[in-house]
């Protein structure tokens, strides 16, 4: 997904074309032992029963029934963390002009703190297949289990141990939808590739739940949730964001994840963290699986029928949940 569907359609040419740079090492900066906040201890079982319920439903394709259905589980599953939930519905119009009923899924803890951090990921699921190595899967509709599920188990358990254990801090967590219903490869997508990508968080980012609505930084999550995943820090991360990058990447490192969080440039992603920098201006990052081994440069399943569940790894969701708590809680 994501990113294009992913977006990154427009931005994987980006990538392929910047080899040179991509791969650079990034120095790593020396990070204060924060020893005195207890975090909460991340349950990957949890957060991979999510993931699965969200498979349960089928392709969670926007005017679909189990995109409908998985809309009602998932709020459903925040209202049950937090009292302050928000939906915004509406229609907007896909790359070929058809009209998709999307809903974002707001949830937040401490909403009347200034203070706040923005976590989020999309949940709708790619309507084709179009990097399937069979040429006839490229218009199926892709089960997307990293490519979007992995992100919001994640989040939900987040979610989840928030409402355990309450941060000093404001969080807000948004599921964006429509993310992934970017045009086909096959298709030219012009001088608007970005806009045709994302539309969820376009909206919301001209449209905020609330008023005004800033954060202090952002992180986005995206295909979270292959064994022995890499993350690389991406490109418009770190144009926008670089200091947030950097942290969570050493906060990763100091808690042992280090052969997951790599310190090397990515390419240039095409996300939803672009409208949220450039039309909210609220600094924030994306965490994404970038494989310098792939043809396409992300998660080899990437916008394929073989993005489903069996792709999906406990310890994964378990590295980048547990990071994502203990950013979280550290924050003051």
């Amino acid at each position: 997904m994501k990113y294009s569907s992913f977006f990154f359609l427009a931005l994987l040419v980006l990538a392929g074309c910047n080899q040179s740079t991509n791969n650079q090492p990034i120095a790593k900066e020396t990070a204060p032992q924060k020893s005195t906040v207890q975090v909460p201890i991340f349950q990957e079982d949890s957060a991979y029963s999510f993931v699965k319920t969200q498979l349960d439903f089928g392709p969670r394709v926007p005017n679909t029934s189990a995109h409908e259905k998985c809309a009602t589980w998932l709020i459903s599953k925040v209202k049950g963390y937090t009292s302050s939930v928000i939906i915004q519905k509406s229609t907007l119009p896909a790359y070929n002009g058809t009209p998709l009923r999307f809903e974002n899924i707001i949830a937040s803890w401490n909403p009347k703190i200034k203070n706040r951090i923005l976590i989020c990921a999309h949940w709708d699921s790619r309507p084709f297949a179009d990097h399937d190595p069979d040429q006839k899967n490229r218009r199926k509709p892709v089960d997307a289990a990293n490519d979007g599920a992995s992100g919001v188990g994640v989040l939900l358990e987040v979610a989840r141990q928030l409402s355990l254990k309450n941060p000093a801090l404001g969080v807000d967590i948004i599921l964006f939808d429509v993310e992934d219903y970017g045009p086909p490869q096959d298709v030219p997508m012009g001088n608007d590739a970005d806009e045709q990508w994302g539309l969820g968080a376009q909206y919301w980012s001209k449209n905020p739940h609330i008023p005004d609505y800033s954060a202090r930084f952002g992180i986005l999550l995206d295909m979270v949730g292959a064994k022995n995943a890499t993350f690389l820090m991406e490109g418009i991360s770190m144009q926008y964001a670089g200091d947030i990058v950097k942290n969570v990447w050493n906060t990763a490192n100091r808690i042992g994840y280090s052969s997951y969080f790599l310190f090397e440039q990515g390419g240039l992603i095409t996300d939803d963290h672009v409208p949220i920098n450039k039309i909210r201006n609220i600094p924030t990052i994306d965490i994404i699986h970038l494989d310098k081994n792939s043809e396409t440069g992300f998660y080899p399943y990437w916008h394929t029928t073989g993005d489903t569940f069996d792709k999906i790894d406990k310890t994964t969701l378990k590295v980048v949940g547990q990071t994502l708590l203990t950013v979280i809680y550290e924050e003051q």
